[in-house]
């Protein structure tokens, strides 16, 4: 079987061979695998880090797949970002020997910076824009089969560039979003899906979100009987996009009567494009949104999705992980429309495919596609905690996370139910790169393991012994949640980040939540105190039981302080494209904005 990409679709027919092409990929999933490992190694086996542990062999010669496999994961060694950083380094200072790869290196991604606080460096080849529009093109082809859409339809897309720089080394660097929406895969990917977006690419790159999202939601409005669904990288950005509107929504009107483009938009070319697209004024379609809109504010914007866009099909983007917290909101813009979990992937690469865009963001699966990358799984297993013993207190103490390793095992070799860090092997320069993703394995299509993503590895919460990730922050975050939604009161959570204090003895969580609406004291006291009970890490509960770890600080802080937040990070070079709110900080920065906008605060009661 050969490992390149599914063919172009551009018909019904294309489509069936898309399917058929990753029908036959899945049933072969093991075979495609060492022909992945052998392509990528054969490729790239003069350069300088695969010489370094596999110089001697000279070539691969007829060495069977089986053979390479062993060899290979037995002679290169695991790696973190850290390991590969130096060499990534030479390469963003002009060093354009075969480092990595012996495919040119001409940019660099920057990954989002959630995981350590500040972004990395990644290799961009063009097999990464490549391997980008194959999954979209196998995504959109099974997502056809349940929302068909129609030949020349619309997407409103909240998708954004972020500047781009040079290295030292005259490397082009930028997020690998933004290196997508620049290269030719992505004019390719609409033109193969017969689907476009609302919006230029001069409002995709214009630089200045608030300008941009203004202008996808206006271009937005003026197609909205064409529009086929609405999508965007993060659901983040579009809850942010629609909190926007609520405010925006009358200029909106005003620039579609006039025929016209609010002063808030500044950039010329920006301004130039979307003026061209107006053309001139529809007083009749502003009139149709204005009384829509009015309708919608008595609702609480409850439907605002299928109310003006009312061709939509669904509401497609990211949706697991960090972005879960964002789905009640985006629920609730979207009415009755499906939301359609994206595809899973990071930075780095690639990794699999929803087939069944059916299923809710809580229960999506994501089918490893074989050919993108060569994967391994970590087998992880939950130490059993005891407060026995200073000696075990000290080992917890000082480790990552609550993981026993097991082996790395291939792709072939997953066990359904068991939790797994993945491995990648990329044909981007990366060899058994820990990618820290902790997933589980919920099934098989065919011989293509299916993955359920469970959480980051890296711990975000922990004082002394215990251990707390972002999906145990998420848990007890929506049990303090349920209870604001159920009371009387009609506040609404917003955004919320967490702080492990250890300034002051003893330690203590911090959680700040900004909250839509009015909440009573009472209620607010008593989600603090269940969220504090939530927590069902032993070592946070001996923690509290003993008063070794403080009672849980619940902190709210004032409307537009998670704004704020990201108004800062994107001003220090971050990308609305990537952005996620970070689920728990210790930046002093990011304290300093959340401690000036405390305007409350409450302690929990749970363990007295």
């Amino acid at each position: 079987m050969a490992v390149e990409g599914p063919p172009m679709a551009t018909t019904e027919e294309d489509v069936e061979d898309v399917v058929a092409w990753f029908e036959e990929v899945a049933d072969n999933a093991a075979t495609v695998q060492l022909q992945t490992l052998r392509h990528i190694v054969e490729s790239n086996l003069g350069a300088e880090y695969l010489q370094k542990w596999l110089g001697a062999l000279g070539g691969l010669g007829g060495m069977s797949p089986a053979a390479l496999q062993s060899l290979y994961t037995s002679a290169v060694p695991l790696v973190s970002h850290a390991d590969l950083e130096p060499y990534i380094n030479r390469i963003a200072h002009g060093d354009s020997s075969p480092v990595l790869t012996q495919h040119p290196i001409t940019m660099l991604s920057l990954s989002s910076g959630t995981t350590d606080g500040r972004p990395k460096y990644v290799p961009f080849t063009r097999f990464s824009s490549q391997s980008t529009l194959q999954i979209f093109r196998l995504a959109a082809a099974y997502r056809s089969m349940v929302f068909p859409i129609r030949s020349g339809g619309r997407i409103l897309e909240f998708i954004y560039s972020s500047k781009q720089f040079q290295t030292k080394g005259g490397l082009t660097v930028g997020t690998a979003t933004t290196h997508y929406f620049a290269s030719e895969e992505f004019k390719t990917k609409q033109r193969s899906t017969k689907c476009f977006t609302c919006s230029p690419q001069e409002v995709i790159c214009g630089g200045d979100y608030k300008q941009s999202t203004y202008c996808h939601l206006l271009l937005g409005l003026l197609f909205h009987d064409e529009v086929e669904f609405v999508a965007s990288t993060f659901a983040y950005s579009i809850v942010q996009a629609f909190a926007a509107f609520e405010e925006q929504w009358e200029e909106l009107c005003e620039d579609l009567r006039k025929g016209t483009l609010s002063t808030k938009v500044t950039s010329p070319k920006m301004r130039k494009a979307v003026l061209e697209k107006l053309a001139e004024p529809n007083p009749s379609l502003a009139s149709e949104v204005e009384r829509t809109c009015r309708e919608l504010r008595s609702s609480e914007w409850g439907g605002l999705i299928p109310a003006l866009w009312p061709n939509s099909k669904y509401v497609y983007s990211i949706m697991t992980g960090s972005m879960q917290p964002y789905l009640k909101k985006l629920r609730h813009y979207a009415g009755e429309l499906s939301l359609v979990s994206a595809e899973y992937g990071s930075t780095e690469g690639w990794i699999g495919v929803n087939l069944e865009p059916m299923n809710p963001p809580e229960r999506v699966v994501f089918t490893v596609i074989p050919t993108f990358a060569y994967f391994e799984f970590i087998p992880l297993f939950h130490k059993q905690q005891s407060d026995h013993g200073r000696e075990r207190r000290r080992i917890c103490a000082s480790d990552t996370d609550d993981f026993v390793e097991g082996e790395p095992v291939p792709l072939s070799s997953v066990t359904v139910g068991q939790q797994y860090e993945i491995v990648l092997t990329t044909f981007t320069g990366l060899y058994r790169y820990r990618l820290g993703d902790v997933v589980e394995v919920a099934g098989f299509y065919k011989g293509a393991p299916q993955l359920s993503f469970v959480c980051r590895r890296k711990l975000i919460l922990t004082v002394n012994i215990d251990k707390n990730t972002e999906r145990d922050l998420q848990v007890v975050v929506e049990k303090g949640r349920s209870l604001l939604s159920r009371s009387a009161t009609k506040a609404e959570l917003v955004d919320f980040t967490s702080h492990a204090d250890v300034a002051h003895c003893p330690g203590h969580y911090v959680i700040y939540w900004e909250l839509k609406g009015e909440a009573e004291e009472g209620v607010l006291e008593e989600c603090c105190r269940a969220m504090d009970a939530a927590f069902v890490d032993e070592g946070y509960v001996v923690s509290r039981k003993t008063s070794s770890i403080g009672p849980l600080e619940l902190r709210i802080v004032a409307g537009g302080t998670f704004h704020k937040i990201l108004e800062h990070c994107i001003g220090n070079g971050a990308a609305m494209s990537q952005f996620k709110t970070p689920r728990c900080t210790a930046n002093e920065v990011l304290l300093g904005i959340l401690d000036c906008s405390t305007i409350k605060r409450f302690w929990s009661t749970a363990y007295g």
